[in-house]
């Protein structure tokens, strides 16, 4: 019986690796094969049959709707599975989606019993899943849960903010990391509020903190945050939420903590300082951190360059 084969489609190689990992750890008998944005993924679909795509949204060439779109007018692919992963997940952006043809919707960031739910009812319903889940269930290993991909995609229970357990010292990350609502403010008493930082929302894949920005650049955000009962994980995906002018116009950016350390020189610090790294390659994106950056600096809201 030939292999399941699923094409991943991420302009970020990081959340590429993420979810390659999650489907190997969970779906050892799967064939998975990647693309770098929408035109690459369109040229593999034209050579070779896969039975799911698993797409990022917004991507530079060709979006993931955009491929999507052109998947649904080709014969041979209109009834694959096409299960949309990305932090598009506002009301209209999913009904778009909907229309378009897509057969899930996954929001970044996820947990990897989140992308194992959708992949599976999305195989499920073309008949693929039987054979994958009795080789899972022989192979699979218990500590799937622990592995270095449940730290990255948030498949434990911590998250959000921070707790009273002793803070994690700055670490680096040799990987690249993960994009719903606008931005709600943050803590009036948070530190730099009342001098007029810039404030934004921090989504996390089991909870969301309200920010202060800190400092800002084009690789990076230097965010503070309310310690609370649990600790954000280093290299923990998220998402930032960052509201700009007066349309409120929102960014969703996608990243990973880079460095999580005490905001105040004691153990028992309030706040959390957070390092989070940006991962999208987006032309779009890029050009909105500037803008941000540059509206930043002009308030002073924040250092221009973290």
């Amino acid at each position: 019986m030939s292999k399941v084969s699923v094409l991943v489609v991420d302009d970020a190689s990081f959340i590429r690796d993420l979810v390659k990992k999650c489907l190997r750890n969970y779906f050892p008998g799967m064939r998975i094969e990647d693309a770098i944005n929408g035109r690459k993924a369109q040229a593999m679909l034209v050579k070779e049959a896969f039975d799911l795509v698993l797409c990022d949204w917004e991507m530079p060439e060709m979006s993931g709707l955009e491929l999507l779109t052109w998947c649904r007018e080709q014969d041979n692919l209109k009834a694959m599975p096409f299960v949309m992963v990305t932090s598009r997940g506002d009301k209209e952006n999913v009904v778009q989606a909907i229309q378009a043809g897509v057969s899930g919707y996954v929001s970044k960031p996820f947990t990897n019993e989140q992308l194992i739910t959708k992949v599976k009812q999305a195989l499920h319903k073309v008949g693929k899943l039987d054979a994958l889940i009795n080789v899972a269930a022989t192979k699979t290993s218990p500590a799937f849960g622990n592995d270095s991909l449940s730290a990255l995609t948030g498949g434990k229970p911590a998250v959000v903010a921070p707790a009273a357990a002793p803070v994690a010292a700055p670490a680096a990350a040799p990987s690249r990391g993960l994009l719903n609502s606008p931005p709600a403010k943050a803590p009036a008493a948070s530190p730099g509020s009342a001098s007029g930082r810039g404030q934004g929302q921090l989504r996390l894949p089991n909870g969301i903190a309200q920010c202060v920005i800190k400092a800002l650049s084009l690789k990076e955000a230097l965010l503070v945050v309310k310690r609370t009962e649990t600790l954000p994980q280093i290299l923990d995906s998220a998402v930032l939420d960052l509201e700009q002018g007066d349309n409120a116009e929102v960014a969703r950016l996608n990243g990973y903590l880079h460095a999580v350390v005490a905001h105040e020189p004691k153990p028992d610090s309030d706040w959390l300082q957070l390092t989070f790294r940006f991962v999208d390659q987006d032309a779009q994106k890029l050009d909105y951190i500037s803008r941000l950056i540059a509206r930043g600096t002009a308030q002073k809201h924040f250092i221009p360059g973290a």
